[in-house]
């Protein structure tokens, strides 16, 4: 059994449908990467699985569990990185991660955030308030807020938005560290070279439908860029 599951998913705000249909099954430890262009339902998508969001129609599982029957026993399968980094800026690196670890009752949580904290690179950092960190800096504490409890699913809402090409070669190398075998990765984002280099497979959602289904290993950027634009529009 997959550990989601997307059956008809639906989506309207209002007259305005976002999500057309949706099916798809991840199977655990998978690394998943969502294509699409502004306006195709991505986040959309992520917030509906992360229980911020409730669908119009269809069903969606995780572990065998409808998210509708138990959104909050489910947070604990998620950790996530949105496009709010969902962190205090007047308070420290360590203080924010303190503060979640109390939140998801984190075992040794000291010893959990001085690991996380030297994952992500941010240890010497760590008395310093938010408010004084770089793009790139927020979004790697994001990245080890998202992981304080441990979940075995990440997902990830363009977590390289906004960065200079050195933050995001960085995120990339962090992303790649935190996945693995052992949790399954869910990753929209528009880069197309960096996203592939990230996924085992590939997805591209186009008008709240999934136009494209791929194992990335049979995919190359060169054979990626005209499917996008022939999908896409070129958007």
């Amino acid at each position: 059994m997959a550990l989601i599951e997307i059956e008809g998913l639906e989506k309207a705000f209002g007259r305005h449908r976002v999500l057309r249909g949706i099916h798809l099954a991840i199977e655990a430890g998978s690394s998943v990467v969502l294509f699409g262009p502004n306006g195709a339902g991505k986040t959309t998508l992520l917030r509906i699985l992360a229980t911020l969001s409730r669908p119009t129609a269809g069903h969606v599982r995780v572990a065998g569990v409808e998210i509708r029957a138990n959104p909050e026993g489910i947070r604990q399968y998620l950790g996530l990185v949105s496009h709010a980094p969902l962190l205090y800026d007047d308070l420290s690196a360590w203080e924010n991660l303190r503060f979640y670890a109390r939140l998801y009752g984190v075992e040794r949580p000291e010893a959990r955030i001085q690991e996380l904290l030297e994952r992500v690179g941010l240890w010497p950092r760590r008395k310093d308030l938010v408010r004084t960190f770089s793009r790139g800096m927020v979004q790697r504490l994001a990245i080890a807020r998202a992981l304080l409890h441990n979940p075995p699913i990440l997902l990830l809402d363009d977590p390289d938005t906004g960065l200079d090409p050195q933050a995001a070669e960085m995120m990339t190398a962090l992303l790649r560290e935190v996945g693995g075998s052992a949790r399954t990765v869910l990753m929209t984002t528009h880069h197309l070279e960096r996203g592939l280099a990230l996924a085992d497979r590939v997805l591209i959602l186009a008008g709240g439908r999934l136009v494209f289904d791929a194992d990335a290993a049979t995919v190359s950027y060169n054979d990626l860029r005209p499917l996008y634009d022939r999908y896409v529009g070129g958007a």
